[in-house]
């Protein structure tokens, strides 16, 4: 018999939580885009209107693995989010900041 996931939950041991929780967080900082626009509650043809394109453009451009910085912005902007490139180095993270010049398209 199928069984509610609240009480699959609510039978966890608090450790179980605790561990299920770490794990959810590290999720939610690593998603493709189809995942983040669908932890945005948006569907595909929604975001296409935002972003003044059809949906199957954005269809295509959620599973490019290659993009400009300007299209990635523009779709993260869309979703209200913001862009920002950071380097990782041993010793620091530097905040790439040549990209911050780029106006964003006007739509038409």
């Amino acid at each position: 018999m199928a069984r509610k996931f609240r009480e699959l939950v609510d039978a966890m041991s608090p450790a179980e939580r605790a561990r299920v929780d770490a794990e959810v967080k590290v999720l939610r900082k690593e998603m493709r885009l189809r995942e983040l626009r669908q932890t945005c509650d948006l569907s595909q043809a929604e975001l296409a209107a935002h972003l003044d394109t059809e949906q199957g453009n954005v269809s295509r451009l959620e599973q490019q693995a290659d993009m400009y910085v300007s299209t990635l912005r523009r779709y993260l902007n869309a979703l209200g989010g913001t862009l920002e490139i950071v380097a990782h180095f041993p010793d620091r993270d530097v905040r790439i900041t040549q990209f911050s010049d780029l106006k964003p398209r006007r739509s038409k």
